[in-house]
């Protein structure tokens, strides 16, 4: 259980590595960008295609560049996830570039679907 565990809490450091260097933000800078009301929320709910994309993204690269290094322990991982989100972040910024406007949004997809529910009730 205890190796787990310690599988768990490396994935979450490097999911946390990966949104910092693709998005510039920490997980909690953007959760107060986008004003996520309760700190419970996960952040992935409120993301735009675009943002969730581009995570998918660092999170894949990294997740492939780990094992390609047969990187171990929590500096090495920290070291792939960094890569594994530039990858991402230089995606984005390729991206904002060509079509003229940032990726990163305030908006908030959780409130954006409520509020397209309600105007097809009408």
């Amino acid at each position: 259980m205890r190796q787990r565990s310690h599988l768990c809490a490396n994935e979450v450091v490097a999911s946390l590595c990966v949104t910092k260097a693709t998005f510039g933000k920490t997980v909690q800078e953007y959760k107060e960008f986008k004003q996520i009301p309760k700190p419970n929320q996960n952040l992935r709910d409120h993301m735009t295609d675009w943002e969730l994309i581009l995570n998918m993204v660092g999170e894949k690269a990294t997740t492939d560049i780990t094992i390609a290094k047969d990187a171990k322990g929590l500096p090495e991982l920290k070291h792939t996830a960094k890569e594994g989100g530039d990858i991402a972040k230089n995606t984005r910024k390729e991206l904002e570039q060509k079509i003229g406007k940032s990726i990163i949004s305030s908006e908030n997809y959780l409130y954006l679907t409520e509020k397209k529910k309600k105007q097809l009730r009408g």
